[in-house]
């Protein structure tokens, strides 16, 4: 969202009803079709003969995508219109899910996911930014805590839907639906949702970033991937490494450089921002791998052998629970302050997995529903505050570029750390496996040593305490503050009004 002379009131006003329901009903289409994915994953390899050690692409691919696409989405609806480019989201995501569910084969599933990442980004982006537009003050507050309650509702709902769909429609029905949904929203926009932009902004966009982060995660999640089978220090994960590096450096020169750089590199010095969307990029990480390995192992036959829609239900601790606690925590954070509350988050967290850490062929589902719904409390108290923090630890003018930086970082950690959980997984599996080991024992050390690396993960997330500060909020919190809490677990949504820019189009001139 960019600063700039606002909307007026009675435009605002008129505009309130079509934005919620476009941008709402988007957002949790959006959420539920993410978080449903890992549920469908073995539904889609019996199908198409594909590996889940290559299907997991279809997960890491989505995140990729969207950590490149995310800001630049957002600079696109700026100079051409929040409403143009929201639609170009939607129709982009109908077009991959017709892809999907179309595809037979393993490399068809990854790519449409891939231009899934790139619509639903753009979706999230574009649709807070129309909002935001569409009204102001408390009226904006209301409308981004329904945007925020609808995309944690999808969050949660998306395993449960995924595995009643699989069931009653086969994998393929969840993008359907989908489809329907997000060509629905399409006219509902063009009826009810006034155009929008930001004169004021600069018309270049910063292509040249969003190839760079491209070129430096790519890369990277190749090397942390397959670096066991090609060997650590092998030519192919070298060269990986190099490029990833060699990305990053040309990233930061031709930020300095660039009019409209994709990332304000100043904002970097700012240890509260930094410091709060590591922890972002850690928890969602963490969650995005957890539910990943659950999904995996309670659906395998020598796992606990569960059904789509019993894996489903089974991982709503997880999935429900991130989302339900993070907002219950807001008055703790209100009391004792954000970096409390986080590093307890951390340590709970931490103990969660490595009660996992113990997993044995022999344990059932009943052994896993305590370290999950532990797990959900850890990741909600660590969530909801760091979320908070990266918005709260700037000013008014920079609310839009501190989200899109905390936003990029929870779309890498989904990508980076399922990436490294399912190939330690898949390994440790393998090595037991080949060494004589029994299935369900291989399978069973190779999901504890996957969360023994989470509970790492997690434990670095006291380090990083330090650097959030002793941020209180303002006031007591209000229903923003929830629903951007629960949101937290999909995006980064601001606790304070903002005004943004609008054209001639919206009924002000800017």
């Amino acid at each position: 969202m960019s600063a700039g002379a606002g909307s007026s009131t009675a435009a605002s006003a008129g505009a309130s009803t079509g934005v919620l329901a476009a941008t709402c009903v988007s957002a949790f289409v959006v959420n539920a079709n993410t978080s449903a994915v890992s549920i469908l994953l073995p539904a889609i390899s019996e199908d198409t003969g594909a590996s889940l050690n290559t299907l997991q692409w279809a997960v890491t691919g989505y995140s990729l995508v969207g950590a490149a696409v995310i800001v630049t989405s957002g600079a696109l609806g700026d100079i051409f219109g929040r409403r143009r480019i929201f639609i170009g989201g939607l129709l982009l995501f109908v077009a991959s899910c017709v892809v999907i569910a179309w595809g037979d084969s393993a490399g068809t599933v990854i790519a449409g996911r891939a231009v899934q990442g790139a619509a639903g980004s753009t979706i999230l982006a574009c649709g807070l930014s129309l909002l935001s537009a569409g009204s102001s003050g408390d009226a904006q507050m209301r409308a981004v805590s329904l945007w925020g309650a609808a995309s944690a509702a999808g969050a949660a709902a998306g395993p449960l839907l995924g595995g009643v769909l699989v069931d009653i429609t086969g994998w393929q029905g969840l993008f359907w639906i989908d489809a329907g949904i997000a060509a629905a929203c399409v006219p509902l926009t063009l009826r009810t949702v006034p155009e929008s932009r930001d004169p004021s902004r600069p018309r270049s966009v910063d292509f040249a970033g969003t190839v760079l982060i491209a070129t430096a995660l790519v890369p990277f999640v190749f090397a942390v991937t397959e670096g066991a089978d090609w060997g650590w220090l092998s030519g192919p994960t070298l060269v990986c490494f190099v490029v990833s590096a060699a990305a990053v450096v040309g990233f930061v020169l031709v930020e300095k450089r660039v009019r409209a750089p994709l990332i304000d590199l100043g904002l970097l010095r700012n240890k509260f921002l930094v410091g709060s969307s590591v922890a972002i990029l850690v928890v969602a990480g963490c969650i995005n791998a957890v539910m990943y390995v659950c999904s995996l192992y309670f659906q395998n036959p020598d796992g606990l052998g569960m059904t789509p829609l019993e894996a489903g239900v089974a991982t709503l601790p997880a999935a429900v629970g991130i989302v339900v606690t993070a907002p219950l925590i807001t008055r703790f954070v209100d009391r004792l302050g954000a970096r409390r509350v986080i590093a307890g988050g951390f340590g709970i967290a931490t103990v969660a997995f490595a009660v996992f850490g113990f997993t044995h062929a022999s344990w059932g589902y009943a052994a896993f529903v305590g370290p999950l719904v532990v797990l959900a409390v850890g990741l909600g108290l660590a969530n909801g505050p760091a979320s908070s923090v990266a918005t709260a630890c700037v000013t008014d003018d920079q609310v839009g570029a501190a989200s899109g930086i905390s936003n990029m970082g929870r779309y890498v950690g989904a990508a980076v750390l399922t990436a490294v959980t399912a190939a330690l997984f898949n390994s440790v599996y393998t090595r037991q496996y080949t060494s004589g080991s029994a299935v369900s024992d291989a399978l069973a050390a190779g999901f504890s040593r996957a969360a023994i690396g989470l509970a790492l993960f997690c434990a670095f997330g006291f380090v990083l305490v330090r650097f959030v500060g002793r941020i209180r909020p303002t006031g007591p919190p209000t229903a923003a503050h929830y629903a951007a809490a629960a949101a937290a677990s999909s995006h980064t949504v601001p606790t304070r009004a903002t005004t943004v820019a609008t054209g001639p189009t919206n009924g002000t001139p800017a």
